[in-house]
């Protein structure tokens, strides 16, 4: 019983430190250009971000060259968080649809050419709630406390398995599609080249005849 235990508990550890999904970044960003940075998201999971530009002079305002502008989109296009000419900021909201969301920064065009450096956290799923700030307002106990975030990420780990699930058949079905179009494909090469075979014979047989070769 005890070894039985001993596994799951190591199964649910692991599962656990895999539905992690957070990125913090730090990258650098040239003037005059744009990085993009692309998270896939499930629909109806909650996403939080924030970003901030280092400031190369400590004690001073930042200066107009080192602002960025930020866009979130989801694949489709449609926009998520907006901000232009900021130093820092942070987004969140709820997917209203699966699939590659982009976060692109962009620098204003700046001679001569500046490096910034942006530090950029984006969290999915059942990192993007604070548990830390829901155990101070109620003041449960530790205990409790563990025991919510806990059910918290097994039910963020059960919802992560019917996406993949999900996405699964629909790769099962694009295959299946994909391999009887190859097989109709190559159908009609068969006939094509059949095809061409019969009428250059027919062609030859004719010069042939007319020659009287044959």
């Amino acid at each position: 019983m005890f070894i039985r235990s001993q596994k799951l508990w190591t199964v649910l550890v692991i599962l656990v430190i895999s539905s992690r999904d957070t990125h913090s970044l730090h990258f650098d960003l040239h003037s005059g250009r744009t990085k993009c940075i692309a998270e896939d998201i499930k629909s109806n999971s909650m996403t939080v971000g924030k970003y901030s530009v280092d400031n190369p002079h400590e004690g001073h305002d930042l200066p107009q060259s080192h602002k960025i502008s930020v866009k979130v989109t989801s694949s489709s296009g449609n926009a998520y968080h907006h901000a232009d000419q900021v130093a820092s900021g942070q987004f969140a909201f709820s997917a209203v649809e699966a699939g590659d969301y982009m976060a692109c920064f962009s620098a204003v065009d700046h001679k001569p050419e500046v490096t910034l450096s942006i530090d950029f956290e984006w969290r999915t799923g059942v990192q993007s709630k604070s548990w830390a700030t829901v155990a101070k307002k109620s003041q449960v106990e530790t205990m409790e406390f563990d025991v919510k975030s806990l059910l918290d990420t097994v039910n963020s780990i059960h919802e992560e398995m019917f996406y993949l699930r999900e996405r699964e058949e629909q790769m099962q079905d694009l295959n299946r599609s994909t391999n009887t179009k190859m097989a109709w494909l190559s159908l009609l090469s068969l006939f094509v080249c059949i095809g061409v075979a019969a009428m250059q014979f027919l062609h030859l047989k004719t010069f042939f005849e007319k020659k009287k070769v044959i």
